[in-house]
């Protein structure tokens, strides 16, 4: 799959970090963004698990910071609930701007009850899963302990969570206990997921249960039966994944994920549609997706033809060197090319035949790593320019092309 860094203006104006993880067979069905829990981050091992098992299903996530926490700008000391809302709101936004408009939020813990505020608030959300949610936002002022008065008396005081120091605001605690969750929840018009574990010790299963009950239908539940709070093992995560799946395939009315498929021996490759350049390619049992860089209009969401066909040159060369070397007892321990590509003039190039307009150069630059003497350098610097994807670019090169009928190898 493919993951593409992302940043947007959060409700109190600071730059927020985000990351899109996209699937790698095709464009996305439909688009998602993914609230942490309180405290955490966008990297939460939980958080990443989901977002990159929903992308191979066919769904783009977006996971980001909150303001002030993770790699997001801002002072999360002076945020609110209010704000996490509002934070969530302009993920909303931004991708909209892009062209990517979700219609799918997944909270987890506080953040769960984040989305499920921010859905009532957004018409374009279909879909609505929360992961051991509160049903009260102000179930996280229990976390604070004997300093929840220290803030109340003083304004703001400090807190450790898990591990951590965070400066808390008074208002945090009075907008989380003024949130109306009820009334959230009787707004609410899109389709939710609720997910729980019964043995949670952190949110009781109980809150759970209050916000299935206030939701109005289509509504679903599902138990996390032996998992922690955190989803701290993976397992839990990709089930949590595996369950959000069939169920947003059905509310939000998603088509079967396009494949594309190449014969052993065969590349294969198929626009997206995701933007003007991006590609899906197959290579065997292998798919990536190919783009050009954001600056000549791509999505930079993958390599870009030049850089596949220096990747293959590179490739072949650290190959051949390893395998010369290894046949002649020789102590390569690793070989390192470097590879740029771009357009020189003919009169540059002493050795070229073509005497006038401009040429394709290519600078490889190899590092050999082992106790090698310069003997045994200088063969393997001779050997490279023997590797067969060399010998193929300087050889003529017969290329055909037939129109196929109408017929995709996407299915």
């Amino acid at each position: 799959m493919a993951s593409e860094r992302f940043t947007f203006k959060g409700g109190s104006g600071a730059e927020l970090s985000a990351r899109l993880e996209l699937p790698s067979t095709g464009a996305p069905l439909a688009y998602a963004v993914f609230a942490h829990c309180f405290t955490c981050g966008k990297d939460i091992k939980a958080a990443t698990v989901i977002a990159r098992r929903l992308a191979e299903h066919g769904l783009a996530v977006l996971r980001f910071d909150f303001t002030g926490l993770g790699q997001s700008e801002g002072d999360f000391g002076q945020e609110t609930y209010a704000s996490n809302v509002g934070d969530l709101l302009q993920a909303i936004e931004a991708m909209n701007a892009c062209g990517r408009s979700p219609s799918l939020l997944i909270g987890h813990s506080l953040g769960g009850a984040a989305v499920l505020a921010a859905a009532a608030k957004s018409t374009q959300i279909k879909a609505v899963a929360t992961i051991a949610a509160p049903f009260d936002p102000a179930h996280v002022l229990k976390s604070f302990g004997s300093q929840l008065a220290a803030i109340e008396t003083q304004g703001q005081a400090e807190v450790c969570l898990a591990q951590r120091t965070f400066t808390i605001s008074k208002a945090f605690i009075d907008e989380a206990r003024e949130a109306n969750q009820p009334e959230a929840l009787a707004k609410l018009k899109a389709a939710l997921l609720v997910m729980h574990a019964p043995l949670d010790q952190q949110v009781s299963v109980e809150d759970a249960g209050r916000i299935f009950s206030s939701a109005k239908h289509p509504k679903s539940y599902v138990s996390l039966h032996g998992a922690d709070h955190l989803l701290s093992n993976p397992n839990d995560a990709r089930y949590v994944a595996d369950s959000i799946w069939p169920w947003a395939q059905r509310h939000l009315a998603l088509p079967e994920p396009q494949t594309i498929r190449a014969p052993e021996g065969s590349v294969v490759v198929a626009s997206t549609g995701e933007n003007a350049f991006q590609q899906v390619v197959a290579m065997g049992p292998h798919v990536v997706l190919a783009d050009e860089p954001l600056s000549v209009g791509g999505g930079n969401t993958g390599p870009a033809p030049y850089d596949f066909l220096l990747a293959g040159l590179g490739a072949c060369t650290s190959m051949t060197l390893h395998m010369y070397a290894e046949r002649k007892g020789w102590p390569l321990e690793r070989a390192e090319v470097t590879l740029t590509h771009d357009k020189i003039h003919a009169q540059d190039c002493a050795e070229c035949e073509t005497q006038g307009g401009k040429i394709d150069h290519i600078s490889r630059k190899i590092r050999l790593v082992g106790p090698l003497d310069t003997d045994q350098r200088a063969k393997l610097l001779e050997i490279a320019d023997k590797c067969p994807v060399h010998r193929s670019l300087h050889s003529e090169i017969h290329i055909t092309s037939a129109l196929l009928e109408e017929a995709s190898s996407l299915g």
